[in-house]
């Protein structure tokens, strides 16, 4: 057992001892050499979507749902409407931010067990010629289940849409391939898949949609086009960034790319995944999402079905054992999550699943 728990969570995720060490020094903000660090951080991850050439690649201060609004805010015109396919959390969430920014909405609503249908979009697609974009999240965070990108993609192309695509709990780790599949945006942040800290997210934005979005923006500092404008001028950010989770996740991109890039953390993750489902499985519970739609991000269990059972008790056990879980995010049942991302130690994922199978035995809340 490790002084720090790990973080079995969506993000802040457990980062590595090296890139914790890269915050340790601080850097002026206008500096040439922070701001070859953030030419380089971009640059990567670019290449991670085979993005270079016909994309480019717009950092933001804040957290990921800060990137979210900011592209929602940028690409699409006052007068643009959204279509938002909905079956989570983080769906919602961007229905939330269009209602805000006052962009016409249209959802499509899933039960958060059930994916988002490509024939569902091409049907509001075709019946509402009004709508100018739409907004998909790749990997639903709230349960971890994976929604079609690529064919969502090409049904909004085929319709000369815009597609914005939160990639939130996938980028880094699942395949995005800008030349095959086509989107104006693909947003997400460092302190998911690529295991920087959090404090910093990104846009992918396709260079024509961006250059056609001026004057779009409800917000001067979340204005996408004026923050690419301002850096292609100066290499600088426009507002005081995050210099110490920047130079982190320069390191972080660092060791992704040393692994292997996205192959080997997908299949590190998935290895992860299916460790803990096996496990999980054989001390009696069960997980919300079938194999086939399941992500190796997230995964969402139901929780015992014990009257000794509460979330607090067994969530402070789990931590006293060196694991952080979350909370589940279903409004209706009684789950947990446990995150496959971050560095999991020696053990890992047989670690968290034997301390669970401690603390249900202690608790005598086992299925």
């Amino acid at each position: 057992m490790t002084t720090e728990p790990y973080l079995l969570t969506p993000g802040p995720l457990t980062t590595s001892l090296r890139t914790k060490q890269s915050m340790l020094r601080d850097w002026g903000s206008w500096d040439v050499d922070f701001n070859k660090i953030t030419a380089r951080v971009c640059e990567r991850l670019l290449q991670i979507v085979h993005g270079t050439g016909t994309h480019e690649c717009v950092p933001m201060q804040g957290s990921g749902t800060f990137s979210v609004e900011a592209a929602i805010g940028t690409l699409v015109p006052r007068t643009g409407h959204v279509l938002v396919p909905q079956n989570g959390a983080y769906c919602q969430r961007i229905a939330r931010i269009c209602r805000v920014l006052g962009r016409k909405l249209t959802t499509i609503d899933y039960p958060q067990d059930r994916q988002v249908a490509a024939g569902d979009v091409e049907r509001a697609l075709t019946s509402d010629p009004s709508i100018t974009h739409v907004a998909l999240v790749h990997c639903e965070t709230s349960t971890g289940i994976l929604n079609p990108l690529h064919e969502v993609a090409q049904v909004v192309a085929r319709h000369g849409k815009g597609l914005i695509v939160d990639a939130m709990s996938s980028f880094g780790a699942l395949e995005i391939d800008a030349r095959t599949t086509p989107f104006d945006a693909v947003v997400a942040a460092s302190g998911k898949c690529l295991e920087g800290p959090p404090g910093m997210g990104f846009a992918i934005l396709r260079r024509g949609a961006l250059e056609r979005s001026e004057g779009n923006c409800h917000s001067l500092a979340m204005d996408l086009y004026d923050q690419w404008v301002y850096m292609q001028k100066t290499t600088q950010w426009r507002f005081t960034p995050p210099t110490h989770v920047v130079a982190a996740f320069d390191s972080a991109i660092a060791q992704y790319l040393e692994e292997g890039g996205l192959a080997a953390r997908g299949a590190r993750y998935a290895n992860n995944c299916r460790t803990l489902i096996d496990g999980m499985t054989k001390l009696g519970l069960k997980s919300f999402l079938p194999a086939a739609i399941q992500a190796p991000i997230i995964v969402t269990f139901y929780a015992p079905d014990s009257p000794h059972y509460t979330f607090k008790t067994f969530y402070d056990a789990v931590k006293a054992h060196g694991y952080v879980l979350y909370p589940g995010k279903l409004t209706t049942l009684e789950t947990f999550r446990v995150g496959c991302m971050g560095q999991l130690g020696e053990r890992g994922m047989a670690g968290a699943v034997e301390a669970v199978g401690e603390v249900l035995a202690e608790m005598r809340a086992a299925a």
